[in-house]
């Protein structure tokens, strides 16, 4: 059985944190619980290398893990056949024109291997606010005019904090995550814990430290 510190247990009436050395090992990074996804709250964590995390009939929960998967511009892999891709201008890309939209698809699209999701209608509306107040930003691939692929995400200063990431046709959160890379002034993009696939892109596993080094010279 995991021992939780008492510390872990939020305050609702306060933002603080536990200190990210205290957080766990198994599960790995977990840092606090319980709390709300007010704004204030989500803003705090996430200028503090914090992000929630949390199943079906779950209190919230914080994670910090160690390491922290990450990409930058200059560690992008494109592919050819993605470049091709790309190049054919079959796919328009749009920023923020229906965020909304783009989280309920990373909620509802099925992902193999998976039961369920994380994201659940607290979280939408959580994240919503937070794009209505200028933090949360979606990139958006459209095929014929009909949105087919996208990701969204919460940008302060340099970072971009990537939460998740939809297809509904092949390649098109690739496209959409090239687009990111591509096309804005972020120094650094969190992908939070290890993804086979976004490594293959060229996301590296960074030490907690460096990474909280990073964020707090580019927020």
């Amino acid at each position: 059985m995991i021992e939780i510190p008492s510390s872990f247990w939020l305050n609702i009436n306060e933002l603080k944190f536990p200190e990210l050395n205290q957080a766990l090992k198994e599960p790995n990074g977990l840092i606090g619980i319980g709390g709300d996804l007010s704004s204030d709250r989500l803003i705090h964590a996430y200028s503090n290398g914090i992000f929630p995390w949390y199943g079906k009939d779950e209190p919230i929960l914080w994670y910090s893990p160690n390491p922290r998967m990450v990409i930058t511009p200059e560690a992008f892999h494109l592919s050819k056949s993605l470049r091709k891709t790309i190049n054919s201008s079959k796919y328009t890309v749009k920023v923020n024109t229906v965020f909304s939209d783009v989280i309920i698809h990373c909620q509802s699209v099925y992902r193999s291997g998976q039961s369920g999701t994380w994201i659940n209608n607290d979280m939408i509306k959580a994240y919503c606010n937070l794009h209505d107040e200028g933090y949360a930003h979606s990139y958006e691939v459209f095929l014929d005019h009909k949105l087919v692929g996208g990701l969204y995400g919460v940008a302060m200063g340099s970072v971009f904090f990537g939460e998740s990431m939809f297809s509904l046709v092949s390649n098109a959160s690739k496209i959409a995550f090239a687009y990111l890379l591509q096309n804005s002034d972020y120094k650094l993009i969190d992908c939070q814990i290890e993804n086979k696939h976004l490594e293959s892109l060229g996301a590296f596993n960074m030490p907690r430290d460096l990474f909280m080094k990073q964020l707090k010279a580019f927020v």
